[in-house]
């Protein structure tokens, strides 16, 4: 053994009981307390430092249950437990209801309730024909006295500790009828179970014992100098302890926006310095929005309860705005005025008014384009639900950032233009491609693929350019370049991660260790 590499190492905490003790006494926590002054917490960091080194041993443990009184406890140590006041009231021989008893003491019926069904079986308390409750006359349970007893000796008892060890059997039983572990707020008492570990100087611990006091070490050095200290110059009259400079520092952790978070901003700004303004709108959405509008036939695939989550209560919104409730209802009939002859089905008018969590961020479009300016440019981050197998590119709720661009010169050159943006400079991938893709409200649909360096290559999101069914609805003639990118996605290639949970990771320690580029 090193003992001068041990000796160094030594924190005053176990110099301290390396000085004081001998492998003869047993050591507690407690007795550290008690004879060094020793908070608990230092007893305890002593003793797993020194057992770390070799100069400790664990020599046995011992359980305890104690007994601390709540604050109810000691409101009813004042004032008497319910059965005690309900005795007293009723000793003037008047026969009360029980709402009249509460009442009378200013408490809750419960807790005359609550009272009263022991008594009662006890034989103290009966009720007559009139449901009014008196006091029989009978002796009164030992119980009562013991629990008035047991209030007062925890209001009198040191932090308010009872420990069972030094309660009789009678006294036991009671008490555990007047105690909880666990929410014990209306509870006179709350339980606490601890474990005594009696710990010996092993027999390695003598040659460090000499060797500190050979060095003169104390314990009592100085490891750190104070305002006070430098004021009253006290530290001139100790010894310093030696500082150990391989040691790591403190380890500083600021606050700091989460990554995921910084990433999500960085597309608004990114967004809004090209001339984009942001919409939004509520999670809990109609099937007229959330589909209807976007010319998706009511009998799609896509309206199956396994795909969109339904609200339970209330199921349907009270009304649909008009005029653009009975412009879909003809587009989804016969066309209307779009030129198209529509899906041929009734319209259900019903069905339209259900609430559903938002499934796609198109929604937000769709609210949009009866309002839009021509030009304009608009986008959102939306965050959507859509029944889903988890998995490394796939979440049960995710985000979509959504965006239309209306102008007479927009066309599908345009749209690429902007979705080459999101997968380059914004998700940072190099190989991107281009897929022909289908959607009920767009033609041509496009979507865009990028390659991930482990995941492979997976869709980004899909566009195209409104259907006139969609748009001539709303008011609009010009053409409407749409997009709905999966922005955890991008994140997924921005973060340089492997797997969309870790966005949304628990582990707040990787959280920090993550670095973002943003």
């Amino acid at each position: 053994m090193d003992i001068s590499n041990i000796i160094k190492n030594l924190h005053p905490l176990e110099v301290k009981v390396l000085l004081k003790y001998s492998d003869k006494d047993s050591l507690t926590s407690e007795k550290l307390i008690n004879e060094l002054n020793y908070k608990e917490g230092h007893a305890n960091q002593a003793f797993s430092w020194l057992s770390a080194k070799g100069l400790l041993k664990e020599t046995g443990r011992t359980a305890h249950t104690y007994f601390e009184i709540t604050d109810m406890g000691r409101a009813l140590a004042k004032s008497g437990t319910a059965e005690e006041r309900i005795i007293n009231l009723l000793k003037d021989g008047t026969a009360r209801a029980l709402p009249e008893i509460a009442q009378a003491l200013g408490v809750d019926n419960s807790v005359v309730g609550s009272a009263y069904g022991p008594l009662v079986k006890e034989g103290v308390l009966k009720m007559n024909e009139e449901k009014k409750v008196s006091y029989t006359g009978a002796a009164l349970p030992s119980r009562l006295a013991v629990t008035s007893e047991l209030l007062k000796k925890a209001v009198a008892a040191e932090n308010g500790l009872l420990d069972k060890a030094n309660l009789s059997k009678e006294e036991q039983d009671v008490i555990a009828t007047l105690a909880k572990k666990r929410g014990a707020t209306d509870s006179p008492f709350k339980m606490i179970e601890r474990e005594t570990v009696t710990h010996q100087l092993s027999d390695a611990y003598l040659a460090v014992k000499e060797a500190l006091q050979k060095a003169g070490v104390t314990g009592n050095e100085i490891g750190e100098i104070t305002p006070k200290m430098l004021a009253n110059g006290d530290w001139k009259k100790g010894t310093f302890r030696g500082y150990n400079i391989s040691l790591q520092p403190a380890r500083v952790i600021p606050g700091r926006t989460n990554p995921y978070v910084q990433f999500l901003e960085s597309v608004k700004d990114k967004l809004c310095s090209l001339g984009f303004q942001e919409f939004d709108g509520p999670l809990v959405e109609t099937e007229f929005w959330n589909g209807d509008a976007l010319f998706m036939p009511q009998f799609h695939a896509a309206r199956d309860i396994h795909d969109v989550y339904r609200i339970k209560n209330p199921t349907h919104a009270k009304s649909i705005e008009e005029p653009y409730l009975t412009n879909i209802a003809r587009v989804h009939e016969n066309g209307g005025d779009s030129g198209s002859r529509g899906w041929n089905y009734t319209f259900d008018r019903e069905f339209t008014r259900r609430l559903i969590l938002r499934s796609q961020g198109t929604v937000l479009s769709a609210h949009q384009l009866h309002k839009a300016e021509v030009p304009g440019k608009y986008f959102g981050i939306a965050r959507c639900f859509r029944y889903d197998k988890v998995d490394a590119t796939h979440l049960s709720d995710f985000y979509q950032t959504e965006g239309i661009v209306i102008g007479e010169e927009a066309n599908l050159r345009t749209l690429l233009g902007f979705l080459k943006m999101f997968a380059t400079e914004i998700a940072g991938a190099t190989e991107v491609k281009y897929v022909p893709g289908y959607f009920p409200f767009t033609e041509p649909s496009v979507e865009v693929h990028i390659k991930h360096p482990v995941l492979g290559w997976f869709e980004l999101g899909g566009s195209g350019i409104f259907r006139p069914e969609v748009t001539k609805a709303m008011g609009i003639d010009a053409p409407v370049l749409a997009w709905g990118i999966g922005i955890d996605r991008m994140a997924l290639m921005a973060l340089g991660l492997n797997d969309l949970r870790e966005l949304f990771c628990e582990d707040i320690e990787r959280v920090r260790q993550r670095t973002a580029k943003f």
